[in-house]
């Protein structure tokens, strides 16, 4: 019997709703959540695959949990544990290893295992390149998490020739609209005010329904029965940023201007030849003019980039088409990755790779060009009056809250009142640290 369990979760937010999830079948089977180190029956790492830098943590995260768990059984599940299973069968202290076809079956695959068992990793890892199943798992939120995720499609057809997801997820697959508008209202029937949709590529939500739904007809559900105050997407690729997803943010009527004004898009390169290179379905100049369209359409949006540096034959030049193009759009913030190769993807047999000291130097500078983005943005809203939810207590700042505008600015605010969980206006006075800003409360 399990009495107590830990989970620590590397990744994307995909991976924290399935963490979320594990914990909750966990839950009810009778076992209790712990945050103690050497104070588990089991311990579960769940992994990530994106990058060589998250899988080195991965190991990492597993290795620290075996020497802080020295009594508890160590499963493994995850993308990394996907696609490398073998990887942790040679960490010595590793007892499970679960793929994921089966990681909402943790319970009874880990009580099922004798004591001989448990002392060999057992690799319960099934391929997942025919899925079609959305395996869907009813997941309560962590409650110390005022914005839940909510996973409604999962897998990849795209094939970028640098990325590993779509062996480690397999196909395309969605949740059934009504379990989506169910999901939604019960969340929001025990409080929360905000829904994070979250998805492996969140714009092919539907396509695989009989008959097929569009990410935009989801959204006008959502709108049109007023299941939460606040929907935001976790992240949606260029093509699929539809003129009919854009009227959702605005204000024209009281079922629209749920969706967040906040739209995190992948560009990777501003290149021409590296974009073709990856297998993207868009230029530089498509990009351009889809944030241009966004932010006359809706002018307090924030949009963060994701930018992917070095990958092979990543000329100077073509890093300077991707830096010059990200200068001159209004874009609120970047995120930054440097290329990394991994195995099993067309990249990594490309041999004209990029030294890793002209990726660092290429990515600090591209950070750099983020930080001065990020600033301008919040610069933009030093005076005016803002919608924040508030999230949690400040960390370090005695009497402060912490909370998030639908643009996706991180707001700081004195009360003497438990404002966590709330929606209330704010008027921003000035920046924090230069990725936040401290504001004041309006007269409530």
């Amino acid at each position: 019997m399990i009495s107590k369990f830990c989970i620590h979760t590397l990744g994307c937010k995909v991976n924290q709703y399935e963490s979320d999830a594990i914990a909750q079948t966990l839950t009810e089977s009778g076992s209790v959540p712990t945050y103690a180190e050497g104070d588990s029956d089991l311990c579960i790492v769940n992994t990530c695959a994106v990058t060589q830098k998250a899988a080195m943590q991965s190991r990492q995260a597993v290795r620290q949990a075996i020497r802080a768990n020295p009594t508890a059984r160590i499963l493994v599940t995850g993308c990394y544990a996907q696609t490398e299973p073998d990887e942790f069968k040679q960490i010595k202290g590793v007892h499970v290893i679960v793929g994921h076809k089966n990681k909402y079956e943790i319970p009874q695959l880990v009580h099922a295992l004798s004591e001989a068992e448990s002392r060999i990793p057992v690799s319960i890892c099934q391929n997942v390149t025919n899925e079609r199943i959305f395996r869907q798992t009813p997941s309560v939120p962590r409650q110390d998490r005022t914005r839940p995720i909510l996973k409604i499609q999962d897998g990849c057809n795209a094939y970028c020739t640098y990325c590993i997801v779509p062996r480690a997820r397999g196909p395309s697959r969605s949740m059934p609209v009504k379990n989506v508008l169910d999901s939604i209202r019960e969340l929001k029937q025990v409080g929360y005010h905000e829904v994070v949709l979250s998805g492996v590529h969140l714009g092919r939500y539907g396509l695989d329904l009989h008959p097929k739904f569009s990410l935009s007809e989801l959204l006008d559900r959502i709108c049109a029965v007023g299941a939460i105050d606040r929907v935001r997407l976790s992240s949606i690729d260029p093509l699929e940023v539809s003129p009919d997803i854009l009227k959702f943010t605005r204000k024209s009527s009281p079922e629209y201007g749920r969706l967040c004004r906040h739209f995190h898009i992948p560009l990777q390169s501003g290149d021409d030849f590296i974009l073709k290179r990856m297998k993207r379905s868009y230029g530089r100049s498509f990009f351009r003019a889809l944030v241009r369209n966004i932010q006359e359409t809706i002018p307090d949006v924030a949009i963060g980039v994701d930018i992917l540096i070095g990958f092979p034959g990543e000329t100077e030049e073509a890093f300077k088409n991707t830096y010059n193009l990200i200068d001159e759009l209004p874009v609120a913030y970047l995120h930054v990755f440097p290329f990394s190769s991994r195995k099993g993807t067309p990249a990594y047999t490309y041999s004209d790779k990029i030294p890793t000291k002209v990726i660092k130097a290429r990515s600090r500078k591209m950070r750099e060009l983020g930080d001065q983005k990020r600033k301008a943005f919040l610069t933009r809203f030093i005076g005016e009056k803002v919608e924040v939810l508030i999230e949690r207590k400040a960390t370090g700042i005695q009497d402060f809250f912490r909370g998030i505008t639908s643009n996706y600015i991180p707001v700081l605010v004195r009360s003497n009142q438990d404002l966590r969980n709330t929606i209330i206006d704010v008027r921003i006075e000035k920046l924090h640290g230069g990725t936040s800003a401290l504001g004041t409360l309006c007269e409530m």
